[in-house]
């Protein structure tokens, strides 16, 4: 196993996380932006505020995106096995 194909490997490891999670983690930062003003504007400072409605969000999030993250994970894993032949 070479260098370079040791990199390409790490390389399309952290890019397929990366475009898997960025959904994800854009949902929970727009709720969080959402009630920061939210609590700005009405003083209300209750801690579950925050916490619930970022939690029920990206739990939707992540379960309308199964399919597509399926989908990346299983090409992702397709190529990892087409490396096999010429990594050994």
């Amino acid at each position: 196993m070479t260098e370079e194909i040791v990199i390409e490997l790490l390389t399309e490891t952290f890019y397929t996380v990366f475009i898997i999670l960025l959904p994800i983690l854009s949902v929970a930062l727009v709720v969080g932006i959402f009630i920061s003003v939210f609590q700005a504007a009405t003083s209300i400072q209750e801690m579950t505020l925050t916490f619930v409605p970022k939690i029920l969000f990206t739990a939707l999030a992540v379960i309308l995106l199964i399919p597509w993250i399926v989908e990346k994970l299983v090409s992702f894993t397709q190529k990892i096995f087409a490396m096999i032949d010429s990594v050994i």
